[in-house]
């Protein structure tokens, strides 16, 4: 990271920690897809639908699209035409939310999305963020300053080919910058119509709500996984209120949960990953996953997740795994 962790806001100190290392997930792979290959993969509406910001509906399983860019989450990536068919792959397995962000590439995210994809099926919603700098590759740096944040979203404008941005979000919470500000850009590029709606990414619960005395909040983007559950807290907030909780590096179960998910997809002839993300679905309805590849194998993996029907007590077992 290019400036130092402890001065970054406590929600952001796992974002500085995991986006240097995030090209694979890091569950382990069984040998159980061919087993998953056999039963037809369902799609993404598979996993249900919730309604972000009261007026868009997605299915529950979507796709994060920082991996498709260079090592380092910086530059190309190494096969071109390899991201855009994984991309267009998207729309065939029915995912119709792809969150992305300007800094990653930097840019290079968006504009394969817009070179796959443009003009865009109707119902297909992309989120993108704004708010993290990169000074080299694997390095990310908070700049939430109102003037950078409009420039940013004027640009994921262009590159993405759109009128109106779906869903914006703040990418993190910048300690040299009053999120009043911060947000308040957010809100004024809403008024503009340049977005249609307002999100956040890497924030607390005290975040949400005083963003929210600015603008109306639909989402909050924060790491999550059936170990990794620093952000309970900010979960309930959002299913309380209806808000959509997106958790990226959903696959970060780490080492300790690796035997229970084994074993429990094992008995569902899925795989770990699988597993996971099937937790996620069913520990709340307003749990919107985006696992990241830049692989169509684990693409439709990872999509296949949505028909894995985990027992009770398969999620009494994967709730005891939490390690924060």
């Amino acid at each position: 990271m290019g400036r130092p962790i402890g001065m970054l806001p406590a929600h952001a100190l796992t974002l500085a920690a995991c986006l240097v290392a995030v090209h694979e997930p890091t569950l382990p792979r069984t040998g159980s897809i061919a087993r998953v290959a056999a039963i037809p993969p369902p799609a993404a509406s598979a996993a249900g639908e919730l309604t972000l910001g009261g007026d868009m509906p997605v299915h529950r399983l979507g796709f994060g699209a920082m991996r498709i860019t260079g090592q380092g989450i910086w530059g190309e990536p190494e096969d071109r035409d390899g991201a855009i068919a994984l991309l267009r792959r998207l729309v065939d397995l029915e995912v119709n939310f792809i969150d992305t962000a300007d800094s990653y590439g930097p840019a290079v995210s968006e504009e394969l999305i817009a070179e796959a994809l443009h003009p865009y099926p109707p119902d297909l919603v992309i989120a993108t963020k704004g708010g993290l700098t990169r000074p080299g590759p694997g390095s990310w740096q908070p700049d939430c300053r109102p003037e950078r944040l409009k420039r940013c979203c004027d640009e994921s404008l262009l590159r993405l080919k759109l009128d109106a941005i779906p869903l914006y979000q703040l990418h993190t919470v910048d300690a040299k910058v009053p999120l009043e500000e911060s947000v308040g850009a957010l809100a004024e590029l809403r008024d503009e119509g340049k977005v249609r709606h307002v999100g956040l990414s890497n924030a607390g619960v005290e975040h949400l709500r005083r963003a929210q005395e600015i603008v109306p909040i639909a989402s909050v983007q924060n790491r999550y996984s059936v170990t990794a559950r620093d952000s309970e807290d900010v979960l309930n907030a959002c299913q309380e209120q209806g808000l959509a909780f997106i958790p990226w590096f959903p696959l970060d179960a780490g080492r300790i949960g690796a035997d229970v998910l084994a074993e429990i997809a094992s008995a569902h002839g899925a795989t770990p990953a699988q597993v996971a993300l099937g937790w996620l679905l069913r520990h709340s309805d307003v749990a919107l996953p985006i696992p990241g590849t830049s692989s169509i194998e684990h693409l439709e993996e990872n999509v296949a997740a949505a028909g894995v029907r985990l027992t009770d007590d398969d999620l009494e077992r994967l709730d005891g795994l939490a390690t924060n």
